[in-house]
C-alpha cells in the first residue's frame, strides 16, 4: 500500500511539532476563538457534540473534546464534495509540548499532499503565534 493510505480511514496525514511551552499555553494557542481561526477557519465555535460553520462556509461537527488533551471533527470545506476527520491533540514530552494534526478520509494523494502543505503552515503559525506571546 502507498504511504499514507490504509484499509479503513482511506488516505490520511499528519503533521506534528514539539514546543518549549507548557501544555496549556500550547492547547490555549489552538482551543481559542484566535487559535480555532488559525486552523480551523474564523467563526467557528467548537462544543462537544455540536455542529460548527466557519465563515468561508466550511462545515463540521465535533466529535469530542477533551480539555487539553485533543479535539477531533468532521471538516468539509464548501469546494469538498466529502467530509474527512481532523483530530488536534496536545501531549507533554520531554522537550515541550507536542502538537499533532492528523487528518484522514481525504480523496486522494494529491489532497493529501495540499493537506500535508496546509497543516505545515498552519503549525508555522501557531508558532508564530506563541512565539509572539498570545
Amino acid at each position: 500500500m502507498p504511504t499514507g493510505l490504509t484499509k479503513d480511514a482511506g488516505w490520511n496525514v499528519g503533521v506534528s511539532r514539539t514546543f518549549r511551552c507548557p501544555l496549556e499555553k500550547v492547547w490555549d494557542a489552538v482551543i481559542s476563538p484566535e487559535g480555532v481561526a488559525v486552523w480551523l477557519g474564523a467563526g467557528a465555535l467548537l462544543e462537544d457534540g455540536a455542529s460548527y460553520e466557519t465563515d468561508d462556509g466550511t462545515v463540521g461537527a465535533v466529535r469530542s473534546l477533551r480539555a487539553k488533551n485533543r479535539v477531533r471533527l468532521t471538516w468539509q470545506p464548501v469546494d469538498w464534495s466529502h467530509d474527512s476527520t481532523v483530530q488536534v491533540t496536545v501531549s507533554a514530552s520531554s522537550g515541550g509540548t507536542v502538537l499533532r494534526l492528523h487528518q484522514e478520509r481525504l480523496a486522494s494523494a494529491a489532497e493529501r499532499e495540499r493537506q500535508r502543505a496546509h497543516w505545515s503552515r498552519v503549525l508555522a503559525a501557531v508558532a508564530a503565534r506563541l512565539d509572539g506571546g498570545e
